[in-house]
C-alpha cells in the first residue's frame, strides 16, 4: 500500500477553505478515483512545535491506494480537473509526498 499526502503550506497570507474542501473537493476526488482509492483523511493543522506557532501546513490529506501504478492511472485523467479546482478553496501551491506504508 501507498499513501499520497497533499500537504498545505501554512503562512500569514495562507487562505484555505477546509468547509469547501471537505464538502466538495474531496468528494469530488473520491468519485473520479472510483475504487482505485483505498481510503482518505484530512487533517488541519492547528500548531507547531512551540505554544502559539502556526502549524507548517495549514491542511494536509491523505489518500491510500494499492500502488503508484494505481494512483497513476487513476489520478492521471483527472489531474487538470482536480488543479483546476484549487482557487476555490485555497491560495497556496501543495507539496506532495508518496510514501510507501509500512507495516
Amino acid at each position: 500500500m501507498i499513501k499520497v499526502s497533499v500537504m498545505y503550506p501554512n503562512g500569514p497570507k495562507t487562505k484555505f477553505d477546509s468547509e469547501y474542501y471537505k464538502k466538495s473537493h474531496l468528494p469530488m476526488i473520491a468519485e473520479a478515483l472510483g475504487d482505485a482509492l483505498k481510503g482518505i483523511e484530512f487533517n488541519i493543522g492547528i500548531g507547531g512545535r512551540k505554544p502559539g506557532e502556526l502549524a507548517p501546513y495549514v491542511a494536509v490529506a491523505h489518500l491510500t491506494f494499492d500502488s503508484i501504478e494505481s494512483f497513476q492511472s487513476s489520478f492521471g485523467p483527472h489531474a487538470e480537473k482536480f488543479s483546476a479546482d484549487v482557487p476555490n478553496y485555497t491560495n497556496v501551491e501543495a507539496e506532495l509526498q508518496i510514501s510507501e506504508i509500512v507495516r
